[in-house]
C-alpha cells in the first residue's frame, strides 16, 4: 500500500507541471478515459477548491504513505485517509476496479482494536474469542513468502527513487511487486474518436453512415455518462489511450 501511494504520487510530482502548479482537476474531470454521472458536477467546481484537492492529493499520496510504518492507530488513521480519497475518485468518475483494489489493500494496514473501535462507535459487537497460534507449517510459509517479497522489491524500491520513474511497470516474470501509478500527465483537452459504419453497397459521398456508439465513452453530447465501475469496459478504455 505504501509503494501503491508513494509510486501515484511521485509519478506524478515528476511529470505533467499541472500537477505541481495545483491546475491539473482544471482538466481532469472533463478529460478522464471515462467519466461518470457525476463527473461534470466535479468539472465545475470552483477553480479555488480545484487547487485545494490537488494539495489534498499530494498530501494524501506523499505524506500520508509514511504513516502506514507507524504500528498501531497512526497507521489505520493513514490507511483511513487512503479510503477516503479513494472513495472520491469513486464518486468523480469510472476507473473500474482500481479504487476498490486500494481500498482493500489499504483496509489490510488497519490493526484489530482500531477495527473494534470503529465497531463500537456504530454500535457494533467488538467481543471476540481467544484464537489459538500458526501452525508451523503456515510461519514457514508466511516467512518464505516474504523473504521473496524483499528481495523482489528492490527493483520497485530503486524506480520510486529513480528520476525516470516508471508508471504501470513488472520487473519479473511473476509480475509481483510492480510499480504503480496513474495520471503523470494531464490531458488538456478532450479529442474523441468517432467510428461510423453504412450498409450501402457503395461507401461514396451519399451514402448514410451511422455512428458505433460506445457504452461508457462519452460521445453523445446529449447524453449523461453512465456508471460502470467497478465493472471495467475495456474497450472504451483503451480507446481512450
Amino acid at each position: 500500500m505504501f509503494r501503491v501511494e508513494l509510486g501515484a504520487g511521485l509519478i506524478k510530482w515528476r511529470g505533467d507541471p499541472a500537477w505541481r502548479n495545483l491546475t491539473a482537476l482544471y482538466y481532469h474531470h472533463e478529460t478522464q478515459p471515462m467519466p461518470g454521472p457525476a463527473s461534470r458536477l466535479f468539472h465545475l467546481l470552483p477553480r479555488p477548491l480545484h487547487r485545494v484537492e490537488v494539495v489534498a492529493n499530494h498530501v494524501a499520496q506523499l505524506v500520508v504513505p509514511f504513516g502506514l510504518l507507524v504500528p498501531g492507530p497512526v497507521a489505520a488513521v493513514a490507511a483511513g485517509v487512503m479510503v477516503v480519497t479513494q472513495l472520491w475518485l469513486v464518486l468523480s468518475g469510472n476507473f473500474a476496479w482500481l479504487n476498490w483494489l486500494t481500498i482493500v489493500l489499504a483496509c489490510a494496514a488497519v490493526d484489530d482494536r482500531s477495527f473494534d473501535a470503529v465497531l463500537s462507535l456504530v454500535g457494533g459487537d467488538v467481543a471476540s474469542a481467544p484464537t489459538a497460534g500458526p501452525q508451523a507449517w503456515f510461519v514457514v510459509v508466511v516467512g518464505a513468502v516474504t523473504v521473496l517479497c524483499v528481495v523482489l522489491s528492490w527493483w520497485p524500491a530503486r524506480n520510486l527513487v529513480s528520476r525516470r520513474q516508471l508508471m504501470n511497470a513488472s520487473f519479473n516474470v511473476w509480475h509481483l511487486l510492480n510499480a504503480y501509478g496513474a495520471f503523470g500527465s494531464i490531458t488538456r483537452r478532450r479529442t474523441e474518436v468517432v467510428v461510423e459504419g453504412t450498409l450501402d453497397p457503395d461507401p461514396g459521398p451519399g451514402a448514410t453512415w451511422l455512428e458505433y456508439e460506445f457504452r461508457g465513452k462519452p460521445g453523445d453530447v446529449r447524453r449523461l455518462p453512465r456508471q460502470y465501475a467497478p465493472y471495467h469496459l475495456r474497450l472504451d478504455w483503451m480507446m481512450w489511450l
